[in-house]
């Protein structure tokens, strides 16, 4: 048998074992960024309890990734707490999230619980994830 004969043979399976296998490939991708958003972000506290929050940093290749140990940044301690929102705001983020680093230090509200920005009648931030 030549490789021709052979070729004609197994082209009637290509394009339904393309599609399968990119159809695969895309849900697995997809799983995959869902169960990245739904981490929960941890705080770390140090020996002296004030706590850190990680923040992100732009290594020498301009990729964006977190570093503890070279880019922490300490919340004071007068205004910690696990979340923050804005006093003109309806929306509560984790410290580290976009939304929390573009408010003000003057306006910003923290809070310990999400439920302590619930009652005060603050709404998870839909671009922090993990809320």
């Amino acid at each position: 048998m030549s490789i021709i004969e052979r070729l004609n043979k197994i082209k009637p399976w290509l394009l339904p074992i393309n599609i399968i296998l990119v159809g695969t490939l895309g849900f697995g991708l997809g799983r995959w960024s869902k169960i990245e958003e739904a981490k929960t972000p941890v705080l770390i506290e140090n020996s002296v309890g004030e706590q850190v929050a990680p923040t992100l940093s732009r290594g020498p290749d301009r990729s964006v990734g977190t570093s503890l140990a070279t880019s922490t940044k300490n919340i004071p301690s007068q205004k910690t707490g696990t979340l923050v929102g804005s006093k003109n705001g309806t929306k509560y983020h984790y410290p580290w999230c976009s939304g929390a680093q573009r408010i003000k230090e003057e306006n910003k509200v923290w809070f310990a619980s999400v439920e302590e920005a619930k009652r005060a009648g603050y709404t998870p931030a839909a671009n922090c994830p993990g809320l």
